[in-house]
């Protein structure tokens, strides 16, 4: 007993690192205002102050050189767009956030966490955080007190309102693919069992979404999971998730037409699109038109919206509407091309989604080939699943949206999960270095 009392003190302090990780999911719980930051931002960057402070105290070497390239190579391209921006406000605004979302809060995020329990933690962090925000969704739904969809307030948003119809889809989807990676890990059988019953839960909140992209997203990353551990144990859970939508959708009538409306629009986006489709595709012919205007630098950081107009045609409307969920009605104007490449391309040119996406596919290449390491011998495949699914499902979903809004932050703290796999995991094995562990096997097998 005294000595489960003394080992709490140890277990607690063990925790100390990633608690200022864990706290922007948990702070992105609160209800949000479309404007300033929120309080995960602040987060966000007092978990960046609390990781410098920490290296400081600790004289450690911040990143190994491979870490270091890989975070640092957006930098050229962020530099440039900021220094080709119309206004130093301007550029010095866009530089500071896309530091912090793709430079540093990631690499806090590399050197707060210290082991796999460290990494479970912020990973069930996330889906604690979708399945709070898809209740939430769940109860608009069924209130009628969501965002405006064809004219009625029924589509989920969780917290984040109609401002930011897209951040509970993408904090659902983030906390999906976490639990599909823990349930088909080798966790306990308790574990994987919450695992699988979060994942589970949450398909009703995505598909009351009504977000096509995050739809598309979802189902390639939890794929490329399923693929990633073979294919029978694939068959099976891919048997297990189509029954469970089948109960949900056709068994309940949960938005049943709605839902098969929202579906064959997928398919049906060059045969007769919406108005969102029309101007998503309006929006991209012009991203294209500035970037054949400056090719290789782009027309500066946060340049879009001015130059826009100079290259869309007449069929952009004047913006979307918004309504519901404590929004009165309103229309939002298109500031960007609801396409994260494009808006690179467009606005930091060549140099920048080069660089961008360099550093990217340099993660996913660095996290497959831990994984495929790990799949057949070692531990960690659980970290291995949720980590690359992140990135999948990231790079799927930039096709279909860009940053923006209080649930971007979110992106920075899952980016940092896939480069703590990706970059950290050789060095440190649950907080050991590999050749101690070695040594304290042999140990424990001589005595």
């Amino acid at each position: 007993m005294s000595h489960a009392l003394t080992s709490l003190p140890g277990r607690a302090g063990a925790l100390t690192p990633v608690l200022p990780v864990v706290a922007v999911p948990a702070l992105l719980a609160l209800p949000l205002t479309p404007d300033g930051a929120g309080p995960a931002d602040v987060a966000s960057g007092l978990a960046v102050v609390y990781c410098v402070v920490r290296l400081l105290r600790e004289r450690r070497r911040p990143l190994s050189p491979v870490a270091a390239v890989v975070l640092g190579l957006p930098v050229v391209g962020l530099a440039f767009a900021a220094m080709g921006a119309s206004s130093p406000q301007a550029g010095l605004t866009g530089l500071g956030r896309y530091l912090q979302i793709f430079v540093l809060v990631p690499a806090a995020v590399l050197l707060l966490i210290r082991d796999r329990a460290h990494f479970r933690l912020v990973a069930w962090s996330f889906a604690g955080l979708a399945l709070w925000q898809g209740a939430v969704g769940v109860h608009q739904y069924v209130t009628r007190t969501g965002a405006s969809y064809q004219g009625e307030n029924i589509r989920a948003v969780g917290t984040f309102g109609s401002h930011d119809v897209m951040g509970m889809a993408m904090v659902v989807s983030l906390g999906l693919v976490c639990a599909v990676g823990i349930a088909l890990g080798p966790a306990s059988v308790r574990q994987r069992a919450a695992a699988a019953g979060c994942a589970l839960a949450l398909l009703l909140p995505l598909a009351l979404s009504f977000s096509r992209g995050a739809w598309i997203a979802t189902a390639l990353a939890c794929s490329v999971q399923l693929a990633l551990t073979g294919l029978r144990r694939a068959l099976k859970v891919a048997a297990a998730a189509v029954a469970a939508g089948v109960i949900l959708v056709g068994g309940f009538g949960v938005g049943t037409a709605l839902l098969q409306q929202r579906i064959d629009s997928i398919a049906q986006v060059t045969d007769a699109p919406d108005q969102s489709v029309v101007d998503r595709y309006t929006l991209w012919a012009s991203a294209t038109g500035m970037w054949r205007q400056q090719p290789l630098t782009g027309v500066g950081m946060k340049g879009f919206p001015e130059y826009r107009d100079r290259h869309a045609t007449l069929a952009l409307s004047s913006g979307s509407e918004i309504a519901g969920a404590g929004t009165a009605y309103q229309r939002q104007p298109l500031l960007s091309p609801h396409n994260m490449y494009l808006l690179l391309l467009s606005e930091q040119g060549l140099v920048g989604l080069l660089a961008l996406t360099g550093s990217w596919l340099a993660l996913l290449v660095c996290g497959l080939r831990r994984l495929l390491r790990v799949r057949d011998r070692g531990p960690g495949l659980d970290c291995a699943l949720v980590g690359c699914g992140l990135l999948v499902w990231l790079l799927t979903d930039f096709v279909y949206g860009d940053i923006g809004g209080p649930s971007t932050v979110l992106t920075a703290v899952a980016l940092g999960l896939v480069a703590w796999w990706a970059l950290a995991g050789d060095q440190r094995v649950d907080g050991v270095p590999r050749g101690g562990v070695r040594e304290r096997v042999e140990e424990a097998v001589a005595r």
